[in-house]
Parts: structure tokens; sequence; C-alpha cells
């Protein structure tokens, strides 16, 4: 680790930031998608669940959420006192991120049924809440010590974006090629989940390594005292910062809205409607994000052309249509290769719009600590960074909530515990794979068409709904345009005579 007390970045270290800072974050991404998009559906397709089981491992998941998103605020917090050779950040970034590995490989390799498994899934669902703050707070915190200059700080943020985007995308992609129909690693669900979780759990400490060793931040805040942990300071920081406010309601709605799809609804709606086809379900998801992809790498052109609010209205239009051929696609053809792809391509064109909202979203949030330092004194990098994992995580409560009645109102359950029971006797050597495959069709085929429609509906109409609610409320509360944002900057600047050396 990079042990200079240097409190200046070098244009030549600020190039060197570019790169290793957002390459750092591939395997963190690959983790988070796997844990946070597939536990649930690994569940379901692994384990024979009763309802009260199924309602317990969700009562676990919001649980597990809600006390992550109260410990996020309190890590920033931890992370603002921690004083170290190498830092603030850097300590929890090591931490955290060996320790989360070893979560979720154990996570997906215990072999456990019954109440045995919901006692180990609350233990270990827990255990990776508190692992993955650590280096997920130090790592998104340290973006305002890298640079305060507003184009180079919207440029380091969609590279970083564009990189989460290619890890998630990457775990996209193998996940249900590797896990589900004739693909399948081990010819079994069990074993190939395993299997992959291992290979991210490798590869995030491996990528992280790029800006642990390679990253350089501003230390000035090695000078300022470190103030105390508490939630009092938690919440003054929040309270105090009206704009800060107004983001955690903007941020949380967009989230519900962005999580539902790729929480489990999507992966069942595909699997329902199309059949037990890994292959499908990989490319509904990697065609869907690519336009992550797209979005990030256009996104400094297109903030350089467009006002953030100009850019929201533009791409809320484009969400919508995407949503709408999605609907069409679904309610209105048949189950064919046909409305797979208007399908998919709908889900592109949502996923091109929620993407735009989420990178505009997280510099909103992140330009509130100049905002703060203007209005309060302090900026508070790590509590306000904080902010967003905080609120991405009780979005995600309360999208798997909607996801688990969802699941229980069109009896979802009844096919993925006939599914997970031919899933376990292939896993056992009681049948064969193609047997298990011939038998988990024929489960698929009695699926009726209101039950995948439902499923439909809910993963269409809420998010639709939470996005332009969210815009809205952007539209007429957020006041830190680019034009104020670089104000503030300039003033803030001359009261304390300390440029930032680019």
């Amino acid at each position: 680790m990079n042990e200079t007390t240097n409190t200046t970045i070098t244009a030549k270290q600020a190039k060197r930031n570019m790169f290793f800072f957002p390459v750092g974050t591939l395997g963190r991404d690959m983790i988070y998608n796997m844990f946070t998009n597939y536990i649930l559906l690994y569940v379901l397709f692994t384990h024979n669940l009763t309802a009260a089981q199924l309602m317990a491992i969700t009562g676990i998941m919001i649980g597990a959420r809600i006390f992550d998103a109260l410990n996020d605020p309190l890590m920033g917090n931890i992370i603002e006192r921690t004083r170290t050779r190498w830092g603030k950040y850097k300590p929890w970034l090591v931490i955290g991120i060996l320790s989360t590995s070893v979560v979720v490989y154990l996570a997906f390799n215990v072999k456990l049924e019954g109440w045995a498994f919901i006692w180990f899934f609350g233990i270990i669902y827990f255990a990776y809440s508190i692992t993955y703050t650590m280096h997920d707070i130090s790592y998104w915190g340290m973006i305002p010590s890298l640079t305060q200059d507003g184009g180079t700080r919207d440029k380091l943020t969609a590279m970083t974006n564009l990189c989460a985007g290619i890890g998630g995308a990457v775990a996209g992609l193998m996940i249900p090629m590797l896990t589900t129909g004739s693909g399948t690693i081990g010819g079994n669900a069990q074993t190939a989940y395993g299997v992959v979780a291992l290979i991210f759990c490798v590869l995030a400490p491996l990528f992280l390594s790029f800006t642990i060793f390679g990253v350089r931040e501003d230390r000035s805040y090695m000078d300022v005292t470190p103030p105390p942990v508490s939630f009092k300071k938690i919440v003054s920081t929040i309270v105090k910062n009206d704009q800060l406010s107004w983001m955690c309601l903007i941020f949380l709605m967009h989230q519900i809205g962005a999580d539902l799809i790729i929480g489990g609804i999507g992966s069942t709606y595909i699997y329902f409607t199309y059949g037990y086809k890994g292959g499908l379900y990989s490319l509904f998801s990697t065609i869907g994000l690519s336009a992550s992809g797209i979005l990030l790498i256009a996104y400094p052109w297109l903030s350089s052309k467009w006002k953030r609010k100009t850019l929201l209205k533009g791409f809320g239009i484009v969400l919508t249509v995407g949503f709408a051929l999605m609907l069409a696609a679904g309610l209105f053809m048949p189950a064919t290769m046909l409305s797979f792809w208007i399908t998919t391509a709908g889900y592109m064109l949502a996923q091109l719009g929620m993407n735009c909202y989420y990178v505009i979203m997280m510099l909103s949030i992140i330009n509130t600590v100049e905002y703060n330092e203007y209005k309060n004194g302090t900026r508070d990098e790590a509590i306000v960074a904080s902010i967003r994992p905080f609120f991405t995580k009780m979005g995600s409560a309360l999208a798997v909530l909607l996801t688990t009645v969802s699941y229980l109102i069109f009896g979802a359950t009844n096919y993925t515990n006939q599914i997970s029971a031919l899933e376990q006797a292939a896993n056992m050597g009681s049948i064969t794979e193609a047997e298990k495959l011939t038998q988990i069709e024929a489960v698929i085929n009695s699926v009726t068409s209101t039950q995948s429609h439902g499923l439909l509906l809910v993963m269409c109409l809420i998010p639709l709904v939470m996005m332009l609610a969210a815009y809205l409320l952007y539209k007429k509360y957020y006041i830190l345009d680019e034009d104020e944002f670089k104000r503030i900057v300039e003033e803030l600047a001359e009261r304390n005579n300390n440029y930032y050396v680019e």
C-alpha cells in the first residue's frame, strides 16, 4: 500500500488514478451481483422450501439489509476517524474484501437443508452485510479525495460505474449459463453455484489490489482532528444538508425500481415464459446491461452537451418506451423467440434510462460533499458516501419484499420447489442430467399465463412509476446543478486558499 502522506496529486498520479481506481471494482461487483441478485434464486432452485421457510428467508434478507443500511453511515463515521500510515480508506479495503470473499464462498458451498439451512443463511447474510460494507464505503468514499474538479469527477465516476457495470455484466452472463440448463457445471445447480462463487471470490481481491496499491488520494484530512463515532453526527450530517436529504428519498425510489428485475423476478419470468435455459437469461441480462456500458462510455460527452436535468428528462422517455415494449411483447404476443428479443430490446432501453438516472444520482450525492462544506464547514466525505449504499440496501430490502409477495401471490414457489427437488436428485445421482432437464421442462410448461403475466406487470409497472417519481422530485428540489456546483467550489477555494493540483 502507498505509505506516503503527501496531500497533493500530481498530473501523472491523476492519470494513474483514472485507471487504477475504476479497475479495482470489477471483482467487487462480480461478488455483489452474485450475492445480491442470485442468492434468492439460488435458494429457490436448490432448496425445497415451505411457505414458512420462504418467509423466514425473506425476513432475514429484509432484516439484514435494513441492518446493513443502518450500518453504512456508522461505517462511514468509523472511516472518517481512521488515521493510519496508509490513510483512512485502504486498511478497510483490505480487511473488507478478504472477509467478504470468505463469507460469499461459504454462502454458496455449505450444504444444509430445512431449518438448519435457514439458521445458517441468517448468520451468513448478516456477516455479508458487515464485511461488504467495510470495503464498499471506503471505496466510494475515496472519490471526493481524488479530485474536486467537476469535469474530472464526472469522468472518474463514469469510468468507475462502467467498470462496475462490466463486473456485474460478466457475473450476469456467467452465472445463468453455468448454473442453469444444459451448460450447468457438474450437472446440477448446487455444484455449479459453488464453483462460480469460488472463481469470483478469488478475482475480487486481485482486482481491488489495483486500487489498494496503485491509487493515491489527497490526504489533507490527516491534519484534521477526526470526529467522534456517533449516530448523532450521522443524522446531523443528513438533516443539516437539505440537498443530501432530498437525494436520500430520490435515490431510494430509484433503487426500488432498479432492483426488482435483476433481484429475481426477471430471471423467474424468463424461465417461466421461455424455458429453463440459462443461456436465454444470460442473453436477456447481458444485452440489457450492455446499455450500461454504452451509457457510461457516452456520459462524459453527453454531460458536456446537456445539463443533468435535461438528460434525466430525455432518458425518462427512453426508459418509458423500454418498459412499454416489454409489456407489449409479454402480454400481447405468443412466447416465441420474436417476443423474447422484443422483451430483451425493451429491457435494454429501460436499463439505458435507469443507468443514466443512477450515474446522475451518484454524482448528485457526491457533490453534496462540497455543499456540506460550504454550508456547514465540514466535508464528511465518508458519511456522505455511505448514503448511496445505505439507500441501495434499503431499496434492495423493499425490492426483496415485493419479490417474495409477488412469488406467493402468483404461486411461483409451487414450481421452484419442484425444480429444486429435481436439482437435488441430480446432485445425488438418482436421476441423470437429461432426465432432470426433461422433467423441469414439464414443470415449466404447467405455469399459467396469469402467473407469468403477473410477474411481468410487477417488474415493469413498479420500476416505471418509481423512476418517473424520482425525476419529478429531482427536477423540483435538487438545486446543485453544474453552474451552482462550480460557484460553490470556487468560493470554497477562495475561502480555504487550498487549490487542488490536478
